[in-house]
Protein backbone atom coordinates (compact mmCIF):
# COMPACT_ATOMS: atom_id res chain seq x y z
CA UNK A 1 0.00 0.00 0.00
CA UNK A 2 1.39 3.52 -1.23
CA UNK A 3 1.67 5.61 2.10
CA UNK A 4 1.87 8.73 2.10
CA UNK A 5 2.97 11.58 4.55
CA UNK A 6 0.78 13.82 3.41
CA UNK A 7 -2.30 14.24 1.97
CA UNK A 8 -3.62 17.35 0.57
CA UNK A 9 -7.36 17.98 2.12
CA UNK A 10 -10.40 17.00 -0.66
CA UNK A 11 -11.71 21.00 0.34
CA UNK A 12 -15.22 22.83 -0.83
CA UNK A 13 -16.76 22.76 -4.34
CA UNK A 14 -13.27 23.16 -6.42
CA UNK A 15 -11.29 24.93 -4.10
CA UNK A 16 -8.91 21.46 -4.24
CA UNK A 17 -8.67 21.68 -8.12
CA UNK A 18 -7.50 19.21 -10.65
CA UNK A 19 -4.24 21.92 -10.74
CA UNK A 20 -3.63 21.55 -6.67
CA UNK A 21 -4.17 17.64 -6.69
CA UNK A 22 -2.31 17.28 -9.33
CA UNK A 23 1.29 19.61 -8.06
CA UNK A 24 0.77 18.19 -4.63
CA UNK A 25 1.31 14.36 -6.52
CA UNK A 26 4.14 15.68 -8.46
CA UNK A 27 5.79 17.06 -5.32
CA UNK A 28 5.08 12.91 -4.35
CA UNK A 29 2.17 13.08 -1.50
CA UNK A 30 -1.38 12.32 -2.04
CA UNK A 31 -3.38 15.19 -3.92
CA UNK A 32 -6.72 15.06 -3.72
CA UNK A 33 -9.93 17.05 -5.26
CA UNK A 34 -12.65 17.33 -4.03
CA UNK A 35 -15.93 15.08 -5.66
CA UNK A 36 -18.31 18.12 -4.47
CA UNK A 37 -21.13 19.04 -7.22
CA UNK A 38 -18.30 18.30 -10.34
CA UNK A 39 -21.20 18.25 -12.62
CA UNK A 40 -21.99 21.88 -11.98
CA UNK A 41 -18.41 22.36 -12.20
CA UNK A 42 -18.05 21.10 -15.38
CA UNK A 43 -21.15 22.38 -16.40
CA UNK A 44 -19.93 26.07 -15.40
CA UNK A 45 -16.49 25.70 -16.63
CA UNK A 46 -17.08 24.93 -20.04
CA UNK A 47 -19.96 27.82 -20.31
CA UNK A 48 -16.79 30.35 -19.26
CA UNK A 49 -14.78 28.99 -22.62
CA UNK A 50 -12.86 26.33 -21.48
CA UNK A 51 -9.79 29.09 -22.68
CA UNK A 52 -6.73 26.90 -22.30
CA UNK A 53 -8.74 23.41 -23.55
CA UNK A 54 -7.97 21.44 -20.23
CA UNK A 55 -11.67 19.96 -19.97
CA UNK A 56 -12.09 19.34 -24.16
CA UNK A 57 -8.80 17.71 -23.64
CA UNK A 58 -9.82 15.45 -21.17
CA UNK A 59 -13.34 14.82 -22.36
CA UNK A 60 -11.55 14.00 -25.71
CA UNK A 61 -9.90 10.93 -23.46
CA UNK A 62 -13.47 10.11 -22.43
CA UNK A 63 -14.29 6.69 -22.79
CA UNK A 64 -17.88 7.04 -24.18
CA UNK A 65 -17.14 9.51 -27.22
CA UNK A 66 -20.76 10.27 -27.72
CA UNK A 67 -21.64 11.43 -23.95
CA UNK A 68 -18.60 14.08 -24.43
CA UNK A 69 -19.96 15.53 -27.83
CA UNK A 70 -23.16 16.01 -26.08
CA UNK A 71 -21.78 17.71 -23.01
CA UNK A 72 -19.81 19.88 -25.56
CA UNK A 73 -23.04 20.73 -27.50
CA UNK A 74 -24.97 21.78 -24.50
CA UNK A 75 -22.49 23.56 -22.25
CA UNK A 76 -19.50 25.16 -24.12
CA UNK A 77 -19.65 28.01 -25.18
CA UNK A 78 -16.54 29.23 -27.34
CA UNK A 79 -14.41 32.06 -25.68
CA UNK A 80 -16.99 31.92 -22.95
CA UNK A 81 -20.07 33.70 -21.79
CA UNK A 82 -20.47 37.29 -20.99
CA UNK A 83 -19.82 37.91 -17.58
CA UNK A 84 -23.29 39.22 -16.49
CA UNK A 85 -25.29 37.00 -18.11
CA UNK A 86 -26.09 33.82 -16.04
CA UNK A 87 -25.39 30.80 -16.05
CA UNK A 88 -27.11 27.39 -18.01
CA UNK A 89 -28.59 25.69 -14.86
CA UNK A 90 -27.77 21.57 -14.53
CA UNK A 91 -30.53 19.80 -13.70
CA UNK A 92 -31.05 19.23 -9.49
CA UNK A 93 -29.45 15.87 -8.42
CA UNK A 94 -32.32 13.51 -7.09
CA UNK A 95 -32.87 9.53 -5.96
CA UNK A 96 -33.56 8.72 -9.54
CA UNK A 97 -31.42 11.32 -11.95
CA UNK A 98 -32.13 11.76 -15.36
CA UNK A 99 -29.75 10.09 -18.35
CA UNK A 100 -28.43 13.86 -18.86
CA UNK A 101 -27.79 14.30 -15.82
CA UNK A 102 -25.98 10.88 -15.31
CA UNK A 103 -23.89 11.38 -18.11
CA UNK A 104 -22.77 14.69 -17.04
CA UNK A 105 -21.71 13.29 -13.59
CA UNK A 106 -19.74 10.18 -14.41
CA UNK A 107 -17.80 12.27 -17.15
CA UNK A 108 -17.28 15.08 -14.49
CA UNK A 109 -15.53 12.65 -11.99
CA UNK A 110 -13.54 11.36 -14.97
CA UNK A 111 -12.60 14.64 -16.07
CA UNK A 112 -11.71 15.64 -12.45
CA UNK A 113 -8.88 12.69 -11.67
CA UNK A 114 -8.16 12.29 -15.36
CA UNK A 115 -6.62 16.14 -15.56
CA UNK A 116 -4.95 15.53 -12.22
CA UNK A 117 -2.88 12.78 -13.15
CA UNK A 118 -2.09 13.72 -16.55
CA UNK A 119 1.74 13.38 -17.25
CA UNK A 120 3.05 12.03 -14.03
CA UNK A 121 3.09 9.15 -12.07
CA UNK A 122 1.94 10.49 -8.60
CA UNK A 123 -0.90 9.72 -6.63
CA UNK A 124 -4.39 11.20 -6.51
CA UNK A 125 -7.47 10.46 -4.59
CA UNK A 126 -11.27 11.79 -5.08
CA UNK A 127 -13.03 13.72 -1.64
CA UNK A 128 -16.83 12.82 -1.42
CA UNK A 129 -19.21 13.86 1.41
CA UNK A 130 -21.46 10.91 2.47
CA UNK A 131 -23.99 13.47 3.63
CA UNK A 132 -24.34 14.25 -0.44
CA UNK A 133 -25.69 10.78 -1.30
CA UNK A 134 -27.47 11.78 -4.64
CA UNK A 135 -24.57 11.86 -7.72
CA UNK A 136 -22.15 9.42 -5.53
CA UNK A 137 -22.21 6.48 -7.59
CA UNK A 138 -21.93 7.79 -11.36
CA UNK A 139 -19.16 10.31 -9.36
CA UNK A 140 -17.15 7.47 -7.93
CA UNK A 141 -17.60 5.73 -11.39
CA UNK A 142 -16.22 8.56 -13.74
CA UNK A 143 -13.60 8.65 -11.01
CA UNK A 144 -12.83 4.80 -11.26
CA UNK A 145 -12.75 5.69 -15.55
CA UNK A 146 -10.15 8.19 -15.15
CA UNK A 147 -7.90 5.44 -12.62
CA UNK A 148 -7.87 7.41 -9.38
CA UNK A 149 -5.78 5.90 -6.72
CA UNK A 150 -8.22 6.74 -3.29
CA UNK A 151 -11.47 7.52 -2.14
CA UNK A 152 -11.70 9.28 0.85
CA UNK A 153 -15.11 10.11 2.16
CA UNK A 154 -16.85 11.78 5.72
CA UNK A 155 -19.34 13.50 7.55
CA UNK A 156 -21.09 10.48 7.68
CA UNK A 157 -20.71 7.03 8.46
CA UNK A 158 -19.57 5.52 5.01
CA UNK A 159 -20.02 1.64 5.66
CA UNK A 160 -21.35 1.03 1.92
CA UNK A 161 -18.64 2.33 -0.22
CA UNK A 162 -16.07 -0.11 0.13
CA UNK A 163 -18.36 -2.50 -1.47
CA UNK A 164 -19.28 -0.27 -4.04
CA UNK A 165 -16.31 0.58 -5.42
CA UNK A 166 -15.45 -3.38 -4.87
CA UNK A 167 -18.56 -4.00 -7.74
CA UNK A 168 -17.75 -0.83 -9.70
CA UNK A 169 -14.33 -1.82 -9.92
CA UNK A 170 -15.70 -5.27 -11.38
CA UNK A 171 -18.09 -3.38 -13.91
CA UNK A 172 -20.90 -4.87 -11.95
CA UNK A 173 -23.98 -2.88 -10.92
CA UNK A 174 -24.20 -1.34 -7.32
CA UNK A 175 -26.95 0.49 -4.93
CA UNK A 176 -26.95 2.62 -2.08
CA UNK A 177 -29.49 3.16 0.39
CA UNK A 178 -30.56 6.35 0.30
CA UNK A 179 -31.32 8.42 4.14
CA UNK A 180 -35.24 9.85 3.61
CA UNK A 181 -36.30 11.88 6.27
CA UNK A 182 -39.84 10.43 7.67
CA UNK A 183 -39.46 7.03 6.23
CA UNK A 184 -41.96 4.12 7.67
CA UNK A 185 -40.55 1.28 9.13
CA UNK A 186 -39.34 -0.98 6.07
CA UNK A 187 -39.68 1.18 3.48
CA UNK A 188 -35.97 1.65 1.66
CA UNK A 189 -34.92 4.03 -1.31
CA UNK A 190 -32.07 3.14 -3.10
CA UNK A 191 -30.06 5.26 -5.68
CA UNK A 192 -28.30 2.98 -8.44
CA UNK A 193 -25.84 2.71 -11.22
CA UNK A 194 -24.93 0.29 -13.57
CA UNK A 195 -21.90 0.37 -15.68
CA UNK A 196 -22.88 -2.24 -17.94
CA UNK A 197 -26.01 0.00 -18.97
CA UNK A 198 -23.72 2.86 -18.96
CA UNK A 199 -21.93 1.65 -21.58
CA UNK A 200 -24.62 -0.60 -23.47
CA UNK A 201 -22.82 -3.79 -23.20
CA UNK A 202 -19.61 -5.42 -21.08
CA UNK A 203 -18.38 -2.69 -18.64
CA UNK A 204 -14.26 -2.53 -18.26
CA UNK A 205 -12.57 -4.01 -15.10
CA UNK A 206 -11.20 -1.51 -13.43
CA UNK A 207 -7.87 -1.46 -10.50
CA UNK A 208 -10.13 -0.83 -6.96
CA UNK A 209 -8.91 2.21 -5.33
CA UNK A 210 -8.04 2.42 -1.44
CA UNK A 211 -10.43 3.80 0.48
CA UNK A 212 -10.03 5.93 3.28
CA UNK A 213 -12.92 7.01 5.97
CA UNK A 214 -12.72 10.30 7.44
CA UNK A 215 -13.78 9.93 11.43
CA UNK A 216 -13.69 12.04 14.24
CA UNK A 217 -13.38 8.98 16.88
CA UNK A 218 -12.05 5.72 17.32
CA UNK A 219 -15.64 4.04 17.92
CA UNK A 220 -16.63 5.11 14.34
CA UNK A 221 -13.48 3.46 13.14
CA UNK A 222 -13.92 0.47 14.70
CA UNK A 223 -17.16 0.32 13.58
CA UNK A 224 -16.30 0.68 10.06
CA UNK A 225 -13.68 -1.66 10.18
CA UNK A 226 -15.18 -4.48 11.21
CA UNK A 227 -19.45 -3.81 9.66
CA UNK A 228 -18.41 -2.11 6.11
CA UNK A 229 -19.78 -3.42 3.33
CA UNK A 230 -15.98 -4.33 2.20
CA UNK A 231 -12.61 -3.20 2.63
CA UNK A 232 -11.72 0.20 4.71
CA UNK A 233 -8.04 0.57 4.15
CA UNK A 234 -7.18 3.47 6.08
CA UNK A 235 -8.40 6.39 8.47
CA UNK A 236 -8.22 9.93 8.43
CA UNK A 237 -8.66 11.16 11.67
CA UNK A 238 -10.08 14.86 11.73
CA UNK A 239 -10.10 17.18 14.69
CA UNK A 240 -12.63 20.27 15.34
CA UNK A 241 -10.12 22.57 14.22
CA UNK A 242 -10.16 21.54 10.68
CA UNK A 243 -12.06 23.80 7.87
CA UNK A 244 -15.45 22.68 6.57
CA UNK A 245 -18.07 20.41 7.92
CA UNK A 246 -16.81 19.48 11.30
CA UNK A 247 -18.14 16.81 13.75
CA UNK A 248 -20.40 17.68 16.14
CA UNK A 249 -19.36 17.52 19.84
CA UNK A 250 -20.77 14.48 21.69
CA UNK A 251 -23.36 14.90 24.10
CA UNK A 252 -25.97 17.93 24.35
CA UNK A 253 -24.77 20.35 22.28
CA UNK A 254 -23.31 23.64 24.04
CA UNK A 255 -22.28 26.82 23.00
CA UNK A 256 -19.62 29.49 23.96
CA UNK A 257 -20.33 32.76 24.58
CA UNK A 258 -19.44 33.65 20.64
CA UNK A 259 -22.13 31.51 19.97
CA UNK A 260 -19.61 28.02 18.71
CA UNK A 261 -19.91 24.63 20.25
CA UNK A 262 -17.62 23.55 22.56
CA UNK A 263 -15.58 20.55 22.61
CA UNK A 264 -14.34 18.70 25.48
CA UNK A 265 -12.47 15.36 26.53
CA UNK A 266 -14.65 13.28 24.86
CA UNK A 267 -14.61 14.66 21.71
CA UNK A 268 -10.11 13.82 21.48
CA UNK A 269 -9.85 10.91 19.40
CA UNK A 270 -8.29 7.74 21.35
CA UNK A 271 -5.55 7.28 19.41
CA UNK A 272 -4.54 4.26 21.21
CA UNK A 273 -7.47 2.37 19.74
CA UNK A 274 -6.30 3.64 16.15
CA UNK A 275 -3.13 2.10 16.73
CA UNK A 276 -4.87 -1.42 18.54
CA UNK A 277 -6.79 -1.47 15.08
CA UNK A 278 -3.93 -2.15 12.79
CA UNK A 279 -4.83 0.05 10.15
CA UNK A 280 -3.29 3.48 8.35
CA UNK A 281 -4.23 6.60 10.17
CA UNK A 282 -3.35 10.16 9.42
CA UNK A 283 -4.55 13.16 11.88
CA UNK A 284 -6.02 16.40 10.53
CA UNK A 285 -6.67 19.55 11.78
CA UNK A 286 -4.33 21.91 12.93
CA UNK A 287 -1.10 19.45 11.78
CA UNK A 288 0.03 21.85 8.93
CA UNK A 289 3.15 22.55 10.54
CA UNK A 290 6.71 20.36 10.27
CA UNK A 291 6.73 19.82 13.80
CA UNK A 292 3.22 18.45 13.52
CA UNK A 293 4.05 16.09 10.60
CA UNK A 294 6.59 15.41 13.06
CA UNK A 295 4.39 14.44 15.96
CA UNK A 296 1.93 12.34 14.08
CA UNK A 297 4.31 9.80 13.40
CA UNK A 298 5.77 9.91 16.71
CA UNK A 299 2.06 8.74 17.91
CA UNK A 300 2.21 6.01 15.43
CA UNK A 301 0.30 8.07 12.46
CA UNK A 302 1.50 7.49 8.90
CA UNK A 303 1.10 11.29 8.34
CA UNK A 304 -1.19 14.10 8.16
CA UNK A 305 -3.70 15.83 6.10
CA UNK A 306 -3.55 19.41 5.29
CA UNK A 307 -6.33 21.61 3.83
CA UNK A 308 -6.05 25.54 5.30
CA UNK A 309 -2.32 25.70 3.59
CA UNK A 310 -3.11 24.38 0.88
CA UNK A 311 -6.68 26.25 0.14
CA UNK A 312 -5.25 29.22 -0.43
CA UNK A 313 -1.81 27.98 -2.26
CA UNK A 314 -1.80 29.38 -5.84
CA UNK A 315 -2.89 26.17 -7.53
CA UNK A 316 -6.53 26.00 -5.23
CA UNK A 317 -9.46 26.87 -7.16
CA UNK A 318 -10.34 29.52 -4.85
CA UNK A 319 -10.72 33.44 -6.99
CA UNK A 320 -7.48 35.12 -6.68
CA UNK A 321 -8.51 38.19 -5.09
CA UNK A 322 -10.47 36.09 -2.31
CA UNK A 323 -6.67 34.16 -1.55
CA UNK A 324 -5.32 37.74 -1.60
CA UNK A 325 -7.64 39.55 0.76
CA UNK A 326 -7.51 36.62 3.13
CA UNK A 327 -3.65 36.27 2.95
CA UNK A 328 -3.20 40.06 3.66
CA UNK A 329 -5.65 39.50 6.83
CA UNK A 330 -3.43 37.07 8.63
CA UNK A 331 -0.61 39.18 7.69
CA UNK A 332 -1.86 42.00 10.09
CA UNK A 333 -3.37 39.20 12.30
CA UNK A 334 -7.12 39.65 11.98
CA UNK A 335 -8.45 36.31 10.27
CA UNK A 336 -11.10 35.60 12.58
CA UNK A 337 -13.12 31.63 11.56
CA UNK A 338 -15.82 31.04 13.18
CA UNK A 339 -17.46 27.66 13.98
CA UNK A 340 -21.12 28.26 13.01
CA UNK A 341 -23.45 25.36 14.37
CA UNK A 342 -26.26 27.04 12.29
CA UNK A 343 -24.56 27.82 8.51
CA UNK A 344 -24.70 24.48 6.72
CA UNK A 345 -28.01 23.19 5.48
CA UNK A 346 -26.69 19.57 6.85
CA UNK A 347 -26.88 20.36 10.24
CA UNK A 348 -22.78 19.62 11.12
CA UNK A 349 -20.92 22.51 12.51
CA UNK A 350 -19.23 24.50 9.69
CA UNK A 351 -16.15 26.71 9.98
CA UNK A 352 -16.65 30.29 8.14
CA UNK A 353 -13.96 32.61 7.54
CA UNK A 354 -15.20 36.10 8.66
CA UNK A 355 -15.06 37.97 5.49
CA UNK A 356 -16.22 41.35 4.46
CA UNK A 357 -18.71 41.41 1.21
CA UNK A 358 -19.54 37.21 1.75
CA UNK A 359 -21.95 35.11 3.49
CA UNK A 360 -20.50 35.72 6.76
CA UNK A 361 -20.96 39.38 6.24
CA UNK A 362 -24.82 39.71 7.95
CA UNK A 363 -25.75 42.58 5.82
CA UNK A 364 -24.80 40.53 2.93
CA UNK A 365 -26.32 37.27 4.24
CA UNK A 366 -28.92 39.43 4.71
CA UNK A 367 -29.77 41.04 1.53
CA UNK A 368 -29.40 37.87 -0.47
CA UNK A 369 -32.81 36.35 -1.80
CA UNK A 370 -32.81 32.62 -0.75
CA UNK A 371 -33.07 30.58 -3.66
CA UNK A 372 -32.23 26.59 -4.12
CA UNK A 373 -31.16 25.89 -7.76
CA UNK A 374 -28.57 23.35 -7.11
CA UNK A 375 -29.68 21.20 -4.85
CA UNK A 376 -26.38 19.29 -3.68
CA UNK A 377 -27.30 19.42 0.05
CA UNK A 378 -31.32 19.07 -0.81
CA UNK A 379 -32.17 16.25 2.30
CA UNK A 380 -35.03 13.66 0.71
CA UNK A 381 -38.03 13.46 2.74
CA UNK A 382 -41.27 11.21 2.34
CA UNK A 383 -44.59 12.68 1.54
CA UNK A 384 -47.80 12.12 2.75
CA UNK A 385 -48.99 10.05 -0.35
CA UNK A 386 -45.11 7.70 -0.07
CA UNK A 387 -43.12 9.28 -2.76
CA UNK A 388 -40.15 11.52 -2.11
CA UNK A 389 -39.57 14.96 -2.52
CA UNK A 390 -36.62 17.06 -1.80
CA UNK A 391 -36.46 20.32 0.69
CA UNK A 392 -33.31 22.14 1.87
CA UNK A 393 -33.33 24.87 5.00
CA UNK A 394 -31.39 27.31 2.94
CA UNK A 395 -34.06 27.26 0.28
CA UNK A 396 -37.22 30.01 1.10
CA UNK A 397 -38.52 29.42 4.49
CA UNK A 398 -42.17 29.49 3.01
CA UNK A 399 -40.83 26.43 0.70
CA UNK A 400 -39.39 24.34 2.92
CA UNK A 401 -42.24 24.72 5.97
CA UNK A 402 -44.55 24.02 3.31
CA UNK A 403 -42.76 20.86 2.32
CA UNK A 404 -42.83 19.70 6.18
CA UNK A 405 -39.56 21.24 7.47
CA UNK A 406 -39.59 23.42 10.71
CA UNK A 407 -39.01 27.06 10.26
CA UNK A 408 -36.90 27.42 13.10
CA UNK A 409 -34.82 24.62 11.40
CA UNK A 410 -34.43 27.27 8.40
CA UNK A 411 -33.00 30.13 10.43
CA UNK A 412 -29.47 31.21 10.11
CA UNK A 413 -28.73 28.24 7.01
CA UNK A 414 -26.80 29.63 4.29
CA UNK A 415 -26.36 28.43 0.51
CA UNK A 416 -23.91 26.47 0.87
CA UNK A 417 -23.99 25.25 -2.95
CA UNK A 418 -24.07 29.02 -4.15
CA UNK A 419 -21.67 30.52 -1.92
CA UNK A 420 -19.25 27.52 -2.09
CA UNK A 421 -19.51 27.88 -6.16
CA UNK A 422 -18.73 31.71 -6.16
CA UNK A 423 -15.72 31.31 -4.10
CA UNK A 424 -14.16 29.66 -7.16
CA UNK A 425 -15.38 31.84 -9.58
CA UNK A 426 -18.58 29.69 -10.32
CA UNK A 427 -20.96 31.97 -8.67
CA UNK A 428 -24.78 32.47 -10.48
CA UNK A 429 -25.52 36.07 -11.88
CA UNK A 430 -28.95 37.47 -10.77
CA UNK A 431 -30.37 40.45 -12.10
CA UNK A 432 -26.65 41.55 -13.07
CA UNK A 433 -25.39 40.53 -9.55
CA UNK A 434 -22.98 38.10 -8.83
CA UNK A 435 -24.16 35.25 -6.19
CA UNK A 436 -22.12 36.00 -2.61
CA UNK A 437 -18.89 33.94 -1.71
CA UNK A 438 -18.46 31.66 1.36
CA UNK A 439 -15.06 30.93 2.46
CA UNK A 440 -14.37 28.61 4.88
CA UNK A 441 -11.08 27.15 6.55
CA UNK A 442 -9.32 25.21 9.76
CA UNK A 443 -8.17 27.43 12.86
CA UNK A 444 -4.40 27.66 11.36
CA UNK A 445 -5.65 30.27 9.21
CA UNK A 446 -4.32 32.79 11.22
CA UNK A 447 -0.78 31.56 10.36
CA UNK A 448 -1.16 31.45 6.78
CA UNK A 449 1.00 34.41 6.13
CA UNK A 450 3.86 32.24 7.49
CA UNK A 451 3.80 30.30 4.24
CA UNK A 452 4.47 33.18 1.59
CA UNK A 453 7.81 35.59 1.55
CA UNK A 454 6.98 38.95 2.89
CA UNK A 455 6.98 40.66 -0.83
CA UNK A 456 4.95 37.79 -2.05
CA UNK A 457 1.34 37.69 -2.40
CA UNK A 458 0.47 33.87 -3.09
CA UNK A 459 3.05 30.67 -2.44
CA UNK A 460 2.94 27.10 -4.37
CA UNK A 461 1.64 23.83 -3.36
CA UNK A 462 5.27 22.25 -4.12
CA UNK A 463 6.52 25.02 -1.46
CA UNK A 464 4.32 23.46 1.04
CA UNK A 465 5.20 20.04 0.49
CA UNK A 466 8.89 20.85 1.27
CA UNK A 467 7.88 22.93 4.45
CA UNK A 468 6.04 20.26 5.97
CA UNK A 469 8.99 17.74 4.88
CA UNK A 470 11.56 19.95 6.04
CA UNK A 471 11.25 18.89 10.17
CA UNK A 472 11.83 15.18 9.25
CA UNK A 473 15.42 13.44 8.81
CA UNK A 474 16.77 13.65 4.83
CA UNK A 475 16.03 9.15 4.98
CA UNK A 476 12.39 9.80 6.06
CA UNK A 477 11.30 12.42 3.51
Amino acid sequence: MHTPKIIQGGMGVAVSSWRLARAVAQAGELGVVSGTALAMVLARRLQQGDPEGDLRRALGQFPRPDVAERILQAYFIPGGKPADQPFRLTSMPSVTCGEALTELTVAAGFVEVFLAKEGHAGRVGINLLEKIQVGALPTLYGALLARVDYVLMGAGIPRQIPGILDRLSAGEAVEMKMDVEGAQPGEEWKSTFDPRAFFGGPAPTLARPLFLAIVSSAVLAQTLAKKSSGQVNGFVVEGETAGGHNAPPRGPLQLSAKGEPVYGPRDTPDLAKFRELGLPFWLAGSFGRPDKLAEALELGARGIQVGTAFAFSAESGIDPALKARVLQSSREGAVPVFTDPQASPTGFPFKVVEVPGTLSDPATYASRERICDLGFLRRAYRKPDGTLGYRCPAEPVDDFVRKGGLAADAEGRKCLCNGLAATVGLGQVRDGRMEPAIVTAGNELAELSRLAAPDRDSYDAAGIVAYLRSGLPSATT
